[in-house]
């Protein structure tokens, strides 16, 4: 190896860590505030992938009925639940979260497809189909097991997993697909070429961190978020609902993954269970940040995009195992330095 090839592999590295922190952050702040592992973090991203690249095919893409099944199933468990409760005042909003956005976000892709619109107005419904998917997934997966322990919601999290990639299977089938890029300009920078669409991922990155940043700073959203993520309990006390935390987190990681998905998208094809691995690599990030410490988790995710670059070229074969043993050195030095309890917070 020589400095130009490591330059050239620092350059990758920065660029892939520059996505696995954002999906560090997004799955960092949905642990904090509902103590949920989200393995299915990593789908957000292959739907808004491949719904891209299917909207600039002009095709309709496969996200739009399980938007709008989700959507009526979340609809039928409120509606019940509001009924129950006798409660018809929850009905018109209701029906207008989980029906009616769901079904004019779908009618709006249906119409966009043969189209063949701009590249921003493509991006644009792609996030509008997928964003909604996170407080869906919430309501019917999660939502009903709030108080169950860390266990049980882990296995909630690997049935959800499993039931995306097969509908994303279905749905979208097991060809891999690559969208066009947002720019095809190239900046030379000694003996790196930097395309447009790799500045575009370290600029997005940056500015998500720092939207997220103020977003917790300055919001009265972002601090209910964070009050509940410090304590539950004392966030409940004050008449922040657990609900509304909880679907409110889905709805930023569900963000956060639609707009990786869209960067990635013109870089590397990705297949209907791409996603994981990705979401995993963010969520090693996460374990080398401590899941506790936005900063760390991204400084974290960023080494862990150095290291596989590197990796690829010393033992391609084995990049996966390498990054991926990671953390268990961090999870062994964790267990034996802090102090923790067994037993489950109580509810």
């Amino acid at each position: 190896m020589n400095a130009d090839i490591a330059l050239w592999l620092v350059q990758d590295g920065v660029t892939n860590g520059a996505i696995y922190a954002l999906l560090a952050l997004a799955l960092l702040l949905v642990f904090a505030v509902t103590r949920v592992i989200f393995v299915p973090q990593g789908e957000f991203i292959s739907y808004a992938a491949l719904s891209l690249g299917l909207l600039q095919a002009g095709q309709v893409p496969g996200t739009v009925w399980v938007l709008v099944g989700g959507g009526l199933l979340a609809a039928g468990l409120d509606v019940a639940a509001a009924l129950r409760e006798n409660a018809r005042h929850r009905l018109p909003r209701i029906l207008l979260v989980y029906v009616a956005v769901p079904v004019a976000m779908a009618a709006l892709a249906w119409w966009a497809a043969p189209r063949k619109l701009d590249m921003w107005a493509q991006v644009l419904i792609v996030i509008g189909l997928v964003v909604p998917l996170g407080p869906i997934l919430y309501r019917v997966a999660y939502q009903p097991l709030a108080n169950a322990s860390v266990l049980v919601l882990f296995i909630v999290s690997m049935a959800a997993h499993y039931a995306l990639t097969g509908l994303g299977l279905v749905f979208f089938g097991g060809e891999g697909l690559r969208s066009a890029a947002f720019s095809d300009a190239k900046l030379k920078l000694g003996v790196l070429d930097i395309t447009a669409q790799s500045a575009w991922v370290v600029s997005a990155s940056v500015v998500g961190m720092i939207a997220l940043w103020l977003f917790f700073e300055r919001t009265l959203y972002g601090k209910a978020l964070r009050a509940t993520a410090i304590n539950r309990v004392g966030a409940r006390l004050v008449g922040i609902p657990a609900e509304l935390s909880g679907s409110l987190s889905f709805l930023v990681a569900a963000f956060i993954g639609a707009a990786s998905g869209v960067l990635i998208a013109p870089i590397t094809t990705i297949y209907y269970d791409t996603g994981l691995m990705i979401g995993l690599k963010g969520f090693v990030g996460a374990i080398l940040g401590g899941m506790a410490s936005y900063p760390l988790a991204a400084v974290g995710a960023v080494a862990v995009g150095l290291l596989e670059s590197f990796s690829s070229f010393w033992a391609s074969a084995l990049k996966e195992s390498i990054v991926f043993t990671l953390i268990i050195p961090v999870l062994v030095w964790r267990s034996l330095t802090s102090r923790h309890h067994v037993e489950e917070e109580e509810e």
